[in-house]
């Protein structure tokens, strides 16, 4: 399968948000080099996958939040992937919630990198 290195460092970013076990400083450690529309489509995706009636919402976009108040070049980088085209590719024609972390990543690094 084609960009398999990319697809794990982007699985490695979303699942120290998603299933924590490592420090914000080690999450942005693997954030610091990726692509912002990709880190700006992995925040949206986190926001939409767990609202707060989700059961562990708390702990999910508490790492996000913690993330990006210690780390505000974080959340500096995903805003400016905000106006990729890749963005509003997506945007236009798919849900977040549709997709699962995988097929999800899968997706987006495809076309990042396609």
């Amino acid at each position: 399968m084609a960009f398999e290195s990319e697809k794990r460092a982007a699985r490695s970013i979303l699942s120290a948000i998603e299933d924590g076990g490592v420090t914000p400083g080690q999450t942005f450690d693997r954030l610091r080099d990726a692509d912002p529309a990709l880190l700006h489509l992995i925040f949206a995706w986190l926001r939409a996958r767990y609202p707060s009636s989700h059961p562990t919402s708390d702990g999910v976009l508490g790492r996000l939040t913690e993330l990006c108040v210690q780390y505000p070049a974080a959340a500096k980088l995903a805003n400016r992937g905000q106006s990729d085209p890749i963005v509003a590719w997506f945007e236009d024609g798919h849900s977040y919630r549709d997709f699962g972390g995988q097929d999800f990543i899968d997706l987006v690094v495809e076309k990042l990198e396609g």
